[in-house]
């Protein structure tokens, strides 16, 4: 019996060491993907990918994209996503630039951008949380409608010829380094604080864990939903509208991409902590990867459509990683 016992101990042992690991390899997995492709872009191009001007490079092309995700992370904590906040970037932009070149002043055109992304994630808030659609369905009705209110406000053209304290938002410097990465900072830490320390982040993380449960001990369920997509309209036209600075233009779709995009990031976020939540600091994670992998790969001379795919594949595999995170949870 004793020379059978032995064995069955051992395997026992192995097994759990090997659940272990696999945990750990999960947990981690987003950091050792990060990690990897910064070993793999340096040895490819060692002489640019990790120089001052590269590193500025990706910093400043992951700005917005860090902005907008954060406002995709405030959803994402309740449970829920926002397919329009792309939508919304592009309309607060356009807003902005049309009426800039309607000789309004500075200050009274960036805050008519930024009154466009409240009223979009408000109208958001309140069809999900008090009409109680699905958040698919609404903001995808929403995004379209938006697409649209874009089209009739540059005419479906390329607005240009804002003026140049309005650029200089998006293309000024500040110790080398370009404005909205520090806009991207302040931001970031504002969200992180916010869904931290204070009360209305920990109701939004009680919403996300149990919706019910989170009922039951008084939050406001449906007031802290509509908060959350509203905060997260107001954030993406702050991203919106720093992209058309950034530019110097403004279109109907020219933020489109970051919708997928911020998704991503935030489903990548989600295997760094244990609880596999959103969270901020795992969706600049994911930003990171993001821009590492489009930058690396532009260094690197690789085709337009082979990133789209390449692309594809991370999101998958995202996907892949929250639901591993999940079903352990």
């Amino acid at each position: 019996m004793t020379i059978q016992k032995e064995p069955t101990r051992t395997g026992t042992l192995m097994i759990q060491q090997s659940r272990s690991a696999g945990r750990l390899l999960v947990q981690s997995g987003t950091i050792v993907a990060l990690v990897l492709l910064i070993l793999f872009f340096f040895a490819m191009r060692p002489d640019t990918f990790l120089s001052f001007v590269n590193i500025r490079n990706i910093l400043y092309q992951i700005s917005i994209l860090a902005i907008i995700a954060g406002a995709q992370t405030i959803v994402m904590v309740v449970g829920d996503f926002d397919l329009s906040v792309g939508a919304t970037s592009s309309l607060a932009g356009s807003v902005t630039a049309a009426l800039l070149l309607g000789e309004n002043s500075l200050g009274v055109s960036i805050l008519a951008g930024l009154a466009v992304g409240l009223l979009v994630g408000l109208v958001n808030g309140v069809l999900i949380a008090y009409l109680r659609l699905s958040a698919f369905i609404a903001t995808l009705a929403t995004m379209t409608s938006v697409i649209g209110l874009a089209y009739i406000v540059t005419g479906g053209t390329t607005v240009f010829g804002m003026p140049a304290e309005f650029n200089e938002l998006g293309q000024g410097r500040f110790l080398n380094v370009p404005l909205p990465v520090y806009f991207a900072v302040v931001i970031s830490v504002i969200i992180w604080a916010l869904l931290r320390f204070t009360t209305l982040g920990r109701r939004l993380h009680a919403i996300g864990g149990n919706e019910e449960v989170a009922r039951l001990s008084g939050v406001n369920v449906r007031w802290a939903r509509m908060l959350a997509f509203t905060l997260a309209g107001f954030i993406s036209a702050i991203g919106g509208i720093l992209l058309a600075a950034r530019l110097g233009s403004a279109a109907a779709e020219q933020g489109g991409d970051n919708t997928l995009f911020s998704v991503a990031a935030v489903f990548l976020g989600m295997t760094v902590i244990r609880s596999g939540a959103a969270n901020l600091g795992g969706t600049i994670v994911g930003v990171a990867i993001i821009g590492v992998m489009s930058n690396g790969l532009n260094i690197l001379g690789v085709n337009a459509y082979v990133q789209q795919v390449v692309t594809g594949l991370i999101i998958i595999a995202a996907v892949v990683l929250s639901g591993l995170k999940t079903r352990e949870r």
